[in-house]
């Protein structure tokens, strides 16, 4: 019996690729603060653009700390996301044009998120990274880390509890 071939290299990063920026660039908030997703396989890092509109405080200057906290669970959500539907993005079972069109799956929502601002966000790009710590059915658990010019130097990090979307299948959600 004949092994099926694989799809080439080509298709699968494409479909990755559109599966991401579907449902980055279709949530406005996520544009109007300018955060972007870069992709290593199935893991990401978020990037937050520097502009003008994001400093808090001109004297230091200095990112505001509610754009710090949205940059922290937006890199969240997202990092989520991708994580649960990661499989139905491989397989090619999600329909991306659909995706693309603004019909995207239901974001996981926040119980909780608690945010510690370790220094303040310098006038520059930022970065952040989640990792799921625990992704059940119905919950899951996340902590993110944000930092500018140096990863082991943290400005601000944060944990988060989410309430999962239903999935669709005989278990229900």
């Amino acid at each position: 019996m004949a092994r099926p071939r694989p799809e080439p290299m080509q298709v699968v990063k494409q479909r990755r690729d559109s599966a991401l920026n579907a449902l980055v660039h279709e949530v406005p908030y996520i544009q109007f603060l300018g955060i972007e997703f870069e992709r290593r396989g199935d893991e990401l890092t978020g990037l937050l653009n520097f502009d003008e509109k994001l400093i808090g405080n001109p004297y230091l200057p200095a990112i505001h700390g509610g754009v710090t906290a949205a940059f922290l669970e937006t890199t969240s959500i997202i990092t989520l996301s991708w994580s649960y539907l990661w499989p139905e993005i491989e397989s090619g079972a999600i329909d991306l044009e659909q995706m693309a069109a603004g019909d995207l799956p239901r974001l996981p929502r926040t119980i909780g998120f608690t945010i510690e601002y370790l220094r303040s966000g310098l006038p520059r790009d930022a970065y952040a990274r989640a990792t799921v710590t625990r992704a059940g059915r119905r919950y899951a658990s996340v902590l993110v880390e944000a930092w500018q010019d140096n990863r082991d130097k943290l400005f601000a990090q944060a944990s988060g509890r989410f309430l999962m979307p239903p999935r669709d299948g005989p278990d229900g959600g």
